[in-house]
This record gives structure tokens, C-alpha cells and sequence, in this order.
């Protein structure tokens, strides 16, 4: 976090923000705990506004940023989109370092996926707190469901976003009684 000229809380997402910061924890409970407690004046040392939905700020900024890092993996070439081309990827000698679903994508698609990563890649984590939609608006294409992120800058980037991200939305599979629990 850092506080803007006019005393405002604003949400500093990639850590670059002149002036005094305040470290908080990347989550929804966090961020109500530090606004309960009042922890932003004491960490600016002087009064400050907190705008009301900053965690929701936080959030939208995160997922922004996530997608933006998508967009700048499919321009490297690290990026394989669609069922064929993720499907490829998941097989190839280099093991992919993220799976990205489509949260409204067909079930079919992703568990036919997912058996497949399952054999040839096991332990890829998997993303899919986005939208086709979404996805498709990052990445220039309309309707993207399937894409496979393969090991680089990005995707180092993009995990360390998705575990920011986890602590505001769900981020991975889910299952009827919440999150998916990897075995």
C-alpha cells in the first residue's frame, strides 16, 4: 500500500509507488483488519483516508495484472492456447509450469485435460479464476477456455500473482464444497 499525495490509501501492486509504503498481507481479511485496527495511519504516521472496496481494488488490480502477464507470455511465445495447443503443450518434453482454465469453460474440455496432465504432468498447478471472456479480452481472441503457460519470467510472475490473487478469490479448481485440495 501507499498513500498518495491528497492522504488516500492506494493499493501498490507491483511494489514501485514513491513515498513511505505499508506492507499488508495479500488478503480480503487482512486488509479488513488493518482498516478495523486503524493500522494505515499508524504505519503512515498521520491521517489517511481508506477508500471504501479496497480490497475489492486490490483484488481487480491483481487479476489486471495476471492477465497482463498472460498477454506479455503469449507475445514471447511461451504462452499455447486453445484444447489442441494446450494439449500439446502439456505433452511436450518441457513440463508446462501453469495450467490456465476458463472458469465457465465446458467441464469435458478441462477433464479431459486434466487426465491427460495428470499422466504426462503431474503437479502443474492450474488457474481458473477467469473468464473466457476475460481470458480472450488479455490475449486479443475471442472465447479462450484452454491455455498452458510454459516455465520463464511470466510464469514466475504470473504464480506470484496467483498467490496474492488466492487470498482475495478463489483461484483453482473447485469442488461442490469449496476448493479442490491437491493430492
Amino acid at each position: 500500500m501507499a498513500a498518495s499525495p491528497d492522504g488516500m490509501v492506494v493499493p501498490d501492486i507491483a511494489a514501485k509507488l514513491p513515498g513511505r509504503g505499508a506492507w499488508i498481507s495479500a488478503s480480503r481479511e487482512a486488509v479488513a483488519t488493518a482498516i478495523r485496527r486503524k493500522a494505515f495511519q499508524r504505519a503512515f504516521e498521520g491521517p489517511v483516508t481508506v477508500p471504501e472496496g479496497l480490497a475489492d481494488e486490490i483484488e481487480r488490480q491483481l487479476a489486471a495484472r495476471a492477465l497482463s502477464i498472460l498477454g506479455l507470455a503469449r507475445r514471447a511465445g511461451r504462452l499455447a492456447m486453445g484444447y489442441d495447443g494446450s494439449r500439446g503443450a502439456i505433452t511436450a518434453s518441457l513440463p508446462p509450469a501453469w495450467r490456465i482454465e476458463a472458469s465457465d469453460g465446458a467441464a469435458d474440455g478441462r477433464r479431459k485435460l486434466d487426465q491427460l496432465a495428470h499422466g504426462a504432468a503431474p503437479g502443474v498447478p492450474v488457474a481458473m479464476c477467469f473468464s473466457a471472456g476475460e481470458l480472450g479480452a488479455a490475449l486479443g481472441r475471442s472465447g479462450v477456455v484452454h491455455l498452458v503457460l510454459s516455465p520463464g519470467p511470466e510464469a514466475a510472475a504470473f504464480g506470484v500473482l496467483m498467490g496474492k490473487l488466492a487470498g482475495f478469490r478463489a483461484t483453482g479448481p473447485q469442488t461442490p464444497d469449496g476448493p479442490a485440495r491437491e493430492s
